[in-house]
């Protein structure tokens, strides 16, 4: 397993074992095995189109349950963007050109759920470039939102990088209301490092999940004035991290 799958799969766990609710999401790639892993839609939560570049794209919700962990997991699935057997590169290792577009749909896919459950977070922690998005969207067009109006966003960086761009109209896609253009500035530059420092910006607090992370986002990091957790080793992370969540919250309640 790699870093971010082995943390999204058992931090969860720890952290519901510690007496705390949670809510797991994830891309519903086409190499999660639906049969296997006793997926189903779930049809009150699905229905509604997410219009990304002018195209409206269904959202589909599907749930399945880690018996052992008595947890469940809820799927973001598209059949445009995640019905295809790899995840972010395709068999000969090119970069999906729609990343960027999927990021979208994930990002905003993911927040409409959790309205749909009417299950209001203390904590939003998003892992990787795939839920960079998520604490621009909570900072503004869903700021006013009930479910979100107390949320603080823990952004988890990992050396998960690319050396690809995402299209350069990429912040113009992002517009809709209650995102202004100076909101999106930090994307001009639709780089790793720049949709990075992007979340970064937007965060309440920052988890180097990562012993190595680029130099350019390191650096913004410790300029960035944010809360911030360093690196954990896999024997350490679990405490860690939840001792961290109460931190923020207590930082955040102060600070307001």
């Amino acid at each position: 397993m790699s870093p971010i799958s082995n943390i999204g799969r058992y931090l969860p766990q720890a952290t519901q074992e510690r007496g705390k609710e949670i809510r797991t999401f994830m891309p519903k790639f086409g190499c999660v095995n639906e049969r296997r892993n006793q997926l189903h839609e779930v049809i009150r939560l699905s229905g509604m189109n997410l219009i990304i570049n002018d195209h409206d794209h269904p959202l589909i919700i599907k749930v399945a349950s880690i018996q052992s962990a008595r947890m469940q997991v809820y799927f973001i699935d598209n059949e445009e963007y995640f019905q295809r057997k790899a995840t972010v590169k395709d068999s000969k290792g090119k970069f999906y050109k729609d990343n960027d577009d999927r990021t979208i749909f994930f990002g905003r896919g993911v927040l409409e759920t959790v309205k749909k459950l009417g299950w209001e977070p203390d904590i939003i922690h998003c892992h990787g470039w795939m839920t960079s998005l998520i604490p621009l969207f909570i900072k503004t067009s869903y700021r006013e939102d009930p479910v979100f109006r107390n949320s603080r966003v823990v952004y988890s960086i990992y050396d998960d990088g690319f050396t690809d761009s995402f299209h350069e109209n990429y912040s113009k896609r992002l517009m809709m209301e209650g995102i202004s253009a100076g909101d999106v500035k930090d994307l001009k530059t639709p780089n790793y490092e720049g949709i990075t420092i992007a979340a970064i910006n937007k965060a309440d607090a920052v988890i180097k999940a990562s012993d190595n992370i680029p130099a350019k986002v390191e650096s913004h990091l410790k300029k960035s004035g944010k809360m911030v957790l360093d690196y954990q080793t896999p024997e350490e992370y679990m405490d860690a991290y939840n001792a961290f969540y109460d931190e923020v919250l207590e930082e955040i309640s102060v600070l307001a």
